[in-house]
């Protein structure tokens, strides 16, 4: 059974509060039991995980490495800063798909590069709460293309 780590970075807790004009209304739970309902239907073992901190998100990206087949990454703002996950992404050897709610390339000029990016499988942004949905739907095809294929070390 394929097993997927989604993980939601900063202030992603506050979804459904924060901003919704640019990120949604929907809170974290309810994106996560959309997300629930969809691995259901398609036989995918899922485990979601939300941080403030970055370490926390170290951490469970280097625990996904002994049961994911792969991570599906909302690293928030920490997109622009974290080598420290860039490091980790490419630790764990896992394929990782960034996903952002907003279209940032449409947004404030900082947020139009990212660390992780080069590191990562690919990218989705700018669908709201359904990136995560994109996101799984590619990483799952992905799996399927590629069994047991760990990302390549950058």
């Amino acid at each position: 059974m394929t097993a997927i780590l989604v993980l939601h970075g900063p202030n992603l807790n506050l979804l459904g509060k924060r901003e919704p004009s640019i990120y949604g209304s929907l809170t974290l739970d309810e994106i996560n039991a959309r997300l629930m309902e969809y691995a259901q239907r398609e036989g995918l073992v899922l485990r979601t995980f939300q941080s403030n901190h970055e370490g926390a998100l170290i951490d469970s990206l280097h625990e996904a490495m002994s049961w994911a087949d792969g991570v599906v990454f909302n690293p928030g703002a920490y997109t622009h800063t974290s080598y420290a996950l860039r490091d980790a992404i490419v630790a764990s050897g896992l394929p990782v798909v960034e996903v952002h709610l907003s279209n940032v390339y449409a947004r404030e000029e900082f947020r139009h590069r990212s660390m992780l990016a080069p590191v990562c499988i690919g990218q989705v942004a700018g669908f709201g709460w359904r990136s995560y949905l994109v996101a799984l739907y590619a990483l799952q095809g992905y799996l399927t293309e590629h069994p047991g294929h760990r990302h390549p070390q950058t």
